[in-house]
């Protein structure tokens, strides 16, 4: 099992970065498949980018290909969104997921039911 808590949120005006940060407690956190989501009220949960337990394959939703990347540091429980040249569309609150899921890359990767395990979130608002 692995707790999340996602941090890094905030206010920023379009064309500008943030940095999101995803840190998890428990148990071998190299074996799990990590993944950003985003919401925005009224509207289902999105996937933005997934990266599997070595950090060898990441995948990223179109709309944010080329602007944001997520790594991992395994040695430090943590994995990262490095989110440039924001804009409005970007405004929602993000999740951090993971999912067990050692020696493989997750099929389902932009699926939220593919996950158990999810951080509280955190906002990301962009200002025009």
């Amino acid at each position: 099992q692995v707790q999340l808590v996602e941090s890094g949120g905030g206010l920023v005006q379009t064309g500008g970065s943030l940095r999101l940060s995803c840190a998890a407690s428990g148990r071998a956190f190299s074996h799990y498949a990590m993944a950003w989501f985003r919401q925005v009220p009224g509207k289902e949960g999105e996937f933005v980018a997934a990266i599997n337990w070595r950090g060898t394959m990441t995948n990223y939703a179109d709309s944010v290909k080329g602007r944001f990347t997520i790594s991992r540091d395994n040695a430090k429980n943590t994995v990262y969104l490095e989110m440039n040249s924001l804009n409005p569309e970007d405004t929602a609150v993000y999740y951090c997921a993971a999912e067990y899921a050692p020696f493989t890359s997750l099929t389902n990767y932009a699926s939220t039911n593919e996950y158990h395990y999810w951080g509280q979130g955190t906002q990301v608002t962009v200002s025009s």
